[in-house]
Formats: C-alpha cells, structure tokens, sequence
C-alpha cells in the first residue's frame, strides 16, 4: 500500500514510490488559473501532496473535502454533498473478487457519485458493494435513494483500508529534485488534466468482513482558488 505519511507532504512525492502516471483526458484550467511557470508548478504539487495527505489521515473524504473548501473557499458554504450518477455501470476491477473474498458467482452491486462543493466536483467515486453482506434496509435505501453510501452503512462501524494513493498528474516531471529539466514558462494558464488523484480502498465490517471496493478520482477543481501571491512575486 503506498501512503504518505502527513508530515512528509511538503517533502516527498505523493506515493510516488515509482512512476508517475499521465491521465488521459484532456487538460483544462481551473476557473482561477494557475501561472505555468516553474514557483507555480512546485506550488500546485505542494497543494496536492497537503490534500492527499489529509486524505489517507482521515476516514472522511467528504468531511475532508468540506475543510478543504471552506479553507480555499471554494464556495459561498463549505459543504459537501454526493450526487448520484444514475444509468451508468462499470464492470468489476480485476482481482476486485479476491480483494472483496467473494467467489465468482457472488452478486456485486455498482454506485457512482460525485461529491461536490458549490459548483465545484471534487471528486468522482466508483463503489463496487457486496448486497449480501449489507442488511435488507441498507439495500433498499442504496437502490431508492441517492444517500451517500457511507452514511447508508456506517451501522456496520466499518473500517477503510487504503489499497493506493497515486499522483495522477505531476506538475512538474519525475527527477525534478535531482535537476531534471522544468517545462519552461509559457506566460500562460497551467492546464491541468481532469483527475489529478485517485485513492483505491477496500471497507471492512465490524467483522473484518470486506464489503466495498471504492475507487476515488479526484479533480483539478481542488485547485480552483486564486493563486497565491508568494513572498517576493
């Protein structure tokens, strides 16, 4: 499992432990773009490295991306809310059987939210749930209602257990603390590709039972807050 330790946020890449991976859709910038020049990109990876840290340091997404917003105002109020993302499915991750114990014939369920701050989505999650080992009222609410699933099944005081933490973005390239050429300046806004983050994890019941598999992808809205004016910029 590759996780980084909070202090070490400023110091180290996030769970990098290897290579960086580039995601495939397409770049934008946020509604306050970022300067793409070299302080801005040390910057930007310094803000995501802080939000994953306090990400695998806390159980709460949601609560953690309301702190998030409400410390980058983000919006008029710092409150997160899930939207459910009907008509869409997505088959089983491989080894997600294994991960969960379930044999092949074993029902799975599919949820996709995103969670949102204001008009800002900050991140877009993909559950894969095991009905049977929720209650009847559990799943009745999960298939009629849009409530989050967490508050849907925190009766069962479940446990998270991070599987990864990947940077799906660098600003800036891999050896880049070794002197690694920087992209140069082009005197204009950074653009950033849709998902910059993405956490895997596995929930366990009380009964150390695996019952979901989450896969989070996080957006470059975290970072649409107005850059900082730093000390002699």
């Amino acid at each position: 499992m590759r996780v980084i330790r909070r202090g070490a946020a400023a110091a180290c890449a996030i769970g990098l432990g290897g290579s960086l991976l580039v995601t495939p859709t397409p770049a934008r910038t946020p509604e306050a773009p970022w300067r793409d020049d070299a302080s801005s990109r040390v910057e930007v990876l310094a803000l995501l490295q802080t939000l994953n840290a306090d990400l695998l340091s806390h159980p709460s997404a949601t609560l953690t991306l309301e702190r998030w917003c409400g410390a980058h105002h983000l919006a008029a109020e710092a409150k997160v809310v899930a939207e459910r993302v009907h008509g869409e499915d997505k088959p089983l991750p491989d080894e997600a059987r294994k991960q969960l114990a379930i044999g092949a014939d074993e029902p799975v369920r599919y949820r996709r939210v995103q969670l949102a701050c204001g008009e800002h989505v900050l991140s877009e999650a993909d559950n894969w749930y095991v009905p049977s080992r929720l209650t009847d009222a559990m799943n009745h609410e999960l298939d009629t209602t849009d409530t989050p699933f967490g508050k849907v099944v925190q009766a069962l005081h479940f446990r998270r257990q991070t599987l990864s933490a990947e940077l799906l973005w660098s600003p800036l390239p891999q050896g880049w603390e070794n002197g690694a050429p920087v992209p140069t300046s082009k005197g204009s806004a950074l653009e950033i590709p849709r998902h910059v983050l993405q956490h895997r994890a596995v929930l366990f019941d009380q009964d150390n039972r695996p019952f979901s598999l989450v896969v989070e992808s996080y957006t470059a809205d975290v970072l649409a807050f107005p850059q900082p004016v730093m000390g002699g910029r």
